[in-house]
């Protein structure tokens, strides 16, 4: 009997995080609790690069943002815990999209950005530097369709091993 009630819990919470996820990739220009973590994973990245040059630091505020959670997915699917590695790859899917807003943000710059007016923009600055600020949309397009793309094999996954285990 025991047996029976953890998958029904293992199966809500996957339930639940798949209706969160969906929620997050539906709602992507509106500010979610879980944006308040990833943005200390944003700015980790930051200060954590730093000493590999301007470009590098810039990029990976967004970098170390997605691979993070990714990192985490990887190590979970490595030590067979498959429901949660897929629950990190819906987590890898949010900050795409959440990257995807910051980066589609890189033309009008509108967004609150942490210290203020006068800071940096990371993704005018990445899309200026590569001459390809023009291709904004394109780019932040890509990247939320990645991030959709990994919320969906993220629910996928959760259901299969969910109801398999």
């Amino acid at each position: 009997m025991n047996r029976y009630k953890n998958r029904a819990g293992v199966i809500a919470g996957a339930a639940l995080a798949s209706l969160y996820s969906m929620y997050y990739a539906l709602t992507s220009t509106e500010w979610h609790f879980i944006d308040n973590v990833d943005l200390i994973f944003h700015e980790a990245g930051h200060t954590i690069f730093i000493f590999f040059g301007e470009f590098v630091d810039i990029a990976m505020g967004s970098g170390f943002q997605i691979l993070l959670p990714f990192s985490i997915a990887l190590y979970f699917f490595y030590q067979r815990q498959r429901i949660s590695a897929a629950i990190c790859l819906m987590w890898t899917g949010m900050n795409l999209i959440n990257v995807s807003v910051y980066a589609g943000d890189s033309i009008v710059m509108q967004l609150p950005l942490l210290g203020g007016d006068g800071v940096m923009h990371d993704w005018n600055y990445l899309l200026t530097t590569l001459n390809i600020l023009h291709y904004t949309p394109q780019v932040a397009g890509t990247l939320y369709a990645l991030g959709v793309l990994a919320i969906g094999v993220g629910i996928a996954l959760s259901f299969t091993f969910a109801t398999s285990e």
